[in-house]
């Protein structure tokens, strides 16, 4: 385990205005003299009593002052530069914030026992509230520990399978950015969708998503088609989708997935002037903008407004560039912090605070939790082109309900 440094420094105000670093160094000394008095006689022995000493045990000490939080993220094996990198983005929300009431301890749940193992140390340890861990079956893992135990759990999976009693994802969902996007294409106009899916669990979520937003929106979906790892697999779905004319297509994968598709869908009839439309996996490939066969595609994810400058003062502490879902890391503290105005030290978490309706704010935009515990998010949708990507519909600042 990990504990994150709480010492003040200058960083964002009001949680999200940047100041500029600076340091500052006091020094104190004094000096004083004495003088030497002869005795007629020794003075009489003073005994000082020395202070037991203190038990040793393996738990953290104690902290009446502050509040134990657990950030359980992989920090060895496949995932740990993804882990670190949380781990980072929490260390800079506690600087930037100043807060001097709230604890980080950090448990790896790559070590032996998994995510389950690190939950139960952190709880033991004290924690009341859980940030973590980072995938779906971690946190099915954790979620009956947790709920024993009455500490709420903050996932960064996007898994709208593991949220409720206790556990709240705060990862982003692809149904949400489908729908956005798709809402987006129709307001402009678009009214045949075609849809290219990846095989697996998010490609059916992703599948089912896109079906229910073109139908609610007044559209029409006139052909889908599933691909998977297959050598040739994508090019006879593509083959297949391309045989009706579509005026928009979903290519619900990764940026590098679409990059590989596009110039295959341009060789149909149906799909050579058809409008591309991404996932927020695109908003994961920070240069999904440099590739051109993209031009024209739209796709929906969390507000990149604020992103830009935190993965400048990230590399410049840490040496390196952020993952970009990092900022789930950074919000969680943001959303910590302010409830630990509200939320006495050696207490249980006010966990009826997260799913306040107005909701919270961060790097990531506005957000808010349903009853669900799914992370319900203020989406933005972003065009392709001229080598970046640009805002072409703004995400809403808050939640008007």
């Amino acid at each position: 385990m990990a504990e994150a440094a709480s010492k003040p420094q200058p960083g964002l105000r009001s949680a999200l205005r940047w100041a500029t670093l600076g340091l500052a160094f006091l020094a104190a000394a004094c000096a004083g003299g004495a003088r030497i008095v002869p005795e007629s006689r020794p003075a009489a022995p003073v005994a000082v009593p020395r202070p037991a000493p203190a038990p040793i045990t393996n738990a953290l000490p104690q902290d009446a002052e502050r509040h134990r939080v657990a950030l359980l993220v992989p920090l060895s094996g496949p995932n740990a530069a993804v882990g670190k990198s949380l781990q980072n983005a929490t260390q800079l929300a506690i600087l930037d914030t100043k807060s001097e009431t709230v604890r980080i301890t950090t448990y790896d749940t790559a070590l032996p026992g998994g995510a389950a193992a690190a939950a139960s140390a952190a709880i033991a340890d004290g924690a009341r509230l859980i940030l973590g861990p980072l995938l779906a079956e971690e946190a099915r893992e954790v979620a009956p520990i947790a709920q024993r135990a009455r500490v709420p759990v903050l996932s960064f999976s996007n898994d709208a399978g593991v949220a409720g009693r206790g556990v709240y994802t705060l990862g982003y969902s692809p149904s949400q950015s489908i729908d956005r996007v798709v809402r987006y294409a129709r307001a402009s106009g678009i009214t045949q969708f075609a849809g290219l899916m990846p095989a697996g669990l998010y490609g059916d979520r992703a599948s089912t998503a896109f079906l229910r937003s073109v139908e609610d929106s007044g559209g029409v979906v006139v052909g889908m088609e599933t691909y998977d790892s297959r050598p040739g697999s994508m090019t006879t779905a593509i083959t297949k989708l391309g045989r009706n004319p579509f005026q928009a297509v979903l290519i619900a994968g990764s940026g590098s997935s679409a990059v590989t598709a596009t110039p295959i869908l341009r060789k149909t009839a149906g799909g050579k002037t058809a409008r591309l439309l991404g996932t927020e996996l695109w908003n994961a490939d920070s240069a999904i903008g440099a590739n051109a066969v993209l031009n024209g595609g739209w796709f929906a994810s969390v507000p990149n407004k604020y992103y830009r400058q935190y993965a400048t003062k990230y590399r410049a502490r840490f040496g390196v560039a952020p993952y970009r879902l990092s900022t789930m890391g950074y919000d969680a503290v943001l959303l910590t912090v302010r409830i630990a105005r509200e939320w006495r030290p050696g207490t249980p978490f006010p966990d009826g605070r997260l799913e306040a309706r107005d909701g919270f704010s961060g790097l990531d935009g506005a957000f808010r939790f349903g009853r669900d515990g799914v992370a319900e998010r203020a989406l933005e949708v972003q065009e392709i082109g001229a080598g970046s990507t640009a805002t072409v519909s703004a995400a809403p600042t808050g939640f008007g309900d």
